[in-house]
């Protein structure tokens, strides 16, 4: 896995280099359009996670418009630029400018400024109306670096994680830090004070009692703690799986960052392909490239062959009955080959189900509609699970997310 460790030098897009360059064609074509605008467009890209044109132009409209009577122009560059026409088209309604406009029987100074018209919005305009519309003529010459903003992340989102190269799979921890995970909560048997329990705090009613001789006052209420349930996961590792839990276990080292919702808890992590090996010490390195080298240095087996129940009773003898997975969400990432027992995992996953509070399945193949679950390991697997998603690709992960919570 060292050899294949994903590539730290993944190509970003240039927010930065995209609104200036966007904000100069707005400045030619005479929209009062200057540093500090570009820099509010630069934030709000970054801070609503621009991925699609419709949400760049929102971001573009709040930060670069000052006046309903710009649209106009804003559209026609826009459409130039990014060659997506606006979507209202010609449903505006007209609207009077709040700016000066000179007359038209009004000739202009001899200097050749625009009178009456000091940050040049006429002159400005007047480039505007020469403006050739989306189509007819020549892009920019920003519009390749433009268009690649908007579109990068709407590809990357849609393709299968077997057919991203080591650069773009880089990219998916920046759009994988921010998804988050809401795990189901467990009710413990501790109790602590709360103002809207249903639960009498009898101790602490006669506490405050002594401050007023004695008198109740006040009744006090108690609540049981409720925290969130340990989420386990078992990675498989094997050659079929490997471009998938690469991507995955850059999720899980997203989450293990702090999205995990409701609590200090982590994700546990384990890896199988012969055998069964716990990467959650590495899920806390500084850097993916460090998580993903040293996951490959604890599991030797990277890339080797599969055996899902032998590794599910390691997990049930070692870790699961002994409170590791009582009461826990428990993920398994696996696409079902097993060259091992069929039977030995169907027992294994009952004596699972019967730990766990939920177990959720990522299986890769059944993303084709074509999909059966009718014969090896997922044959066995299937009616012990709660939920069987794809995870295939980063829109399917929101499926799986919703599955875990």
């Amino acid at each position: 896995m060292t050899e294949r460790s994903v590539s730290a030098s993944a190509v970003q897009p240039d927010v930065a280099a995209t609104t200036a360059a966007f904000g100069v064609a707005l400045h030619r074509a005479g929209l009062p359009v200057g540093p500090d605008r570009c820099e509010r467009l630069a934030r709000a890209m970054i801070v609503m996670n621009a991925t699609s044109l419709a949400e760049l132009r929102s971001c573009a409209l709040a930060t670069m418009v000052s006046d309903p009577a710009q649209m106009p122009v804003f559209d026609r560059v826009f459409a130039a630029v990014f060659g997506d026409p606006s979507p209202f088209g010609n449903q505006l309604p007209p609207v009077q400018p709040s700016f000066p406009r000179p007359d038209a029987d009004r000739a202009p100074p001899a200097d050749g400024s625009s009178a009456g018209d000091p940050d040049g919005l006429t002159s400005g305009l007047q480039m505007a109306e020469a403006l050739p519309p989306a189509g007819d003529g020549e892009d920019l010459p920003e519009a390749p670096a433009l268009r690649q903003v908007a579109s990068a992340t709407e590809q990357l989102r849609s393709r299968d994680f077997t057919e991203l190269s080591a650069a773009e799979l880089r990219q998916l921890i920046t759009l994988m830090r921010e998804m988050s995970l809401a795990i189901p909560p467990r009710r413990t048997r501790r109790f602590r004070g709360s103002r809207t329990g249903q639960r009498l705090d009898l101790r602490r009613t006669m506490r405050q009692a002594r401050r007023s001789g004695g008198e109740v006052i006040r009744l006090s209420h108690r609540a049981r703690v409720v925290r969130p349930r340990r989420l386990v996961v078992l990675c498989d590792i094997s050659g079929s799986m490997e471009p998938y839990a690469r991507a995955l276990l850059l999720l899980l080292y997203a989450l293990n960052g702090g999205k995990v919702r409701g609590g200090q808890n982590r994700p546990e992590v384990f890896s199988f392909a012969t055998r069964l090996t716990r990467l959650t010490p590495a899920l806390a390195a500084a850097s993916p490239d460090t998580m993903l080298a040293k996951a490959g240095e604890a599991a030797p087996d990277w890339s080797g062959g599969t055996r899902i129940g032998a590794a599910l009773k390691e997990f049930n003898d070692r870790y699961g009955s002994r409170g590791m997975a009582r009461g826990a969400v428990v993920l398994i990432i696996s696409d079902g080959w097993d060259t091992g027992n069929p039977e030995l995992l169907g027992r294994q996953m009952a004596r699972l189900s019967r730990l766990a509070y939920r177990i959720v399945w990522a299986n890769p193949r059944t993303q084709s509609p074509r999909y059966r679950p009718e014969v090896g390991g997922m044959a066995a697997a299937w009616p012990y699970c709660d939920a069987v998603v794809s995870a295939h690709n980063l829109d399917a992960l929101d499926d799986l997310l919703s599955a875990l919570s």
